[in-house]
């Protein structure tokens, strides 16, 4: 999980990203960039979050019309800002890439690309490998004027080569703006438009429509999974439908990656966790719980919360508050740090705990490491007893797509039954989301949407290249480089021809 923004537009475009890039901070904290374009490439990028990152220098010289940023929440390759996104070849023409997901056939694309290509990789990242491809495809083309045409010929040749889940936006020195998205639509990406009066119209593509709604920008439509978009410098937009769409967005975007106030794929997320709360709250009725208060586990849960409790008829209240400074821990990169986040994250009100039977609703359980927390704190605060509840299905299997869940050791759930992880966390009860309720209530949004990408619950993957041997090698791959340091210095400011 990543985010990624572009933007074609009539001024230098640096602020632009980087507000963007502050309401897609939620999908990375490790690292972000920006890159424009004015006759040559301009690079900023660094560890930290995006207001650690940019200052007023960096700024200045972020100068073009054109340009990509991105906020990195690292699934392959290391920590290093090394791997921070943008990626940038010279050559063909000058090609700058972001990418939000995960390449499933990285090893043999490493191999295509460093012995084939002969190409030097400067990280491990998948996404420098998936920029040498598509500038090996745009080499194999053998011009020296690039037509839209020419251009989703290469993206096709890309799509023919890469496996996994991607979204994707590239620059071309020169020539513009292409952006494609996996046949599978695992990871989002939407495109929005800004009419400026006697001024060309400006153009955005970014991760989630909420960062086009702060930039003013006015949904044009998804891309759709296998389809690319090239936005040249005339402003001129050409979309062509490159391979077959086989439709299986990520649903663990609905509940838990995306803020509640983006759309995606037609589908808002906000009432998408509205029907989540209301099959979820038809399921506790039916075990007969003695709950006299739901609480939500802030801030994402929020929603189901409410839902549940309108659903039982009980009061729903405001019981933890939540240190806005701290981090997601789910992406935190090291099991110590999440640990020690978790406990000074939330604060329990205690006037709202004491005494009663407290349903808390969180959005799901992954390693088990916060729910115990929490748990632990309402018990402390005074809570007779405490059940739990999850908006999301028992997740047990690893996300090769592109968000941190590496190894199914991770998941307390792949092994236990439910009323061990009740006991685990501490719980009285501990209720689960049926898979078919949470399907349902995405897909209420858009009927035309047959399925989605479930593998976290249900293991099966809708690329036909997971099997055993794959799980069991990248799992290792991951645990290799979560052991490596993290290097903290930002990178400088630079430019490149």
């Amino acid at each position: 999980m990543c985010g990624i923004v572009g933007i074609m537009g009539n001024h230098d475009v640096a602020q632009d990203i980087y507000d963007s890039l502050t309401v897609l901070q939620h999908r990375g904290q490790d690292s972000a960039g920006i890159m424009t374009y004015k006759s040559r490439f301009h690079l900023k990028k660094g560890n930290g979050l995006v207001r650690d990152i940019f200052h007023t220098k960096n700024m200045k010289r972020l100068v073009g019309n054109m340009g990509i940023g991105h906020v990195r929440y690292p699934t392959a390759g290391g920590y290093e800002s090394s791997e921070a996104q943008p990626f940038f070849v010279n050559s063909p023409y000058g090609i700058a890439l972001i990418h939000n997901g995960n390449l499933t056939n990285y090893d043999e694309l490493k191999d295509e690309v460093t012995k084939k290509n002969i190409r030097y990789l400067n990280t491990s990242s998948d996404s420098e490998v998936l920029l040498n491809v598509l500038a090996n495809e745009l080499l194999d083309l053998h011009v020296t004027t690039l037509t839209p045409e020419l251009i989703f010929k290469a993206i096709e040749g890309v799509y023919r080569r890469i496996k996994g889940g991607y979204a994707v936006i590239a620059m071309i020195a020169g020539y513009g703006l292409v952006a494609f998205r996996d046949p599978n639509g695992i990871r989002p990406l939407s495109i929005g438009k800004k009419d400026s009066g006697t001024f060309l119209p400006e153009y955005m593509l970014a991760s989630e429509s909420v960062a086009l709604d702060i930039q003013g920008f006015d949904f044009l439509a998804d891309v759709q999974p296998g389809e690319a978009y090239f936005i040249d410098m005339n402003r001129d937009v050409h979309k062509k439908q490159i391979v077959e769409k086989k439709w299986a967005p990520c649903i663990f975007e609905y509940v838990y990656l995306a803020r509640p106030d983006s759309i995606i794929d037609d589908v808002s997320v906000y009432k998408t966790r509205l029907r989540m709360g209301n099959y979820l709250g038809e399921k506790i009725k039916k075990a007969n719980l003695d709950i006299d208060v739901v609480i939500p586990v802030p801030d994402s849960a929020r929603s189901a919360a409410l839902a549940v409790a309108q659903t039982l008829g009980i009061k729903y209240r405001e019981g933890l508050v939540k240190n806005r400074y701290i981090g997601r821990t789910f992406i935190m990169p090291e099991q110590k740090t999440r640990k020690k986040s978790i406990s000074y994250k939330l604060n329990p009100i205690i006037l709202e705990l004491r005494n009663r039977n407290v349903l808390l609703v969180d959005d799901s359980i992954v390693r088990g490491n916060t729910s115990k927390k929490i748990v632990d704190m309402v018990r402390r605060a005074g809570a007779k007893k405490v059940y739990f509840a999850s908006a999301s299905p028992a997740l047990i299997n690893p996300c090769m797509y592109g968000v941190d869940m590496a190894s199914r050791k991770d998941f307390i759930a792949h092994n236990l039954s439910v009323d061990e992880i009740a006991k685990v966390i501490g719980v009285d009860k501990l209720i689960y989301q049926d898979i078919d309720d949470l399907v349902e209530s995405a897909k209420a949004g858009n009927p035309d949407i047959p399925d989605f990408c479930k593998a976290c619950m249900d293991g099966k993957y809708p690329t036909s290249d997971i099997d055993e041997e794959k799980l069991m090698a990248i799992e290792s791959d991951r645990n290799v480089g979560k052991n490596g340091l993290v290097d903290e210095v930002n990178s400088d400011q630079m430019s490149f021809a």
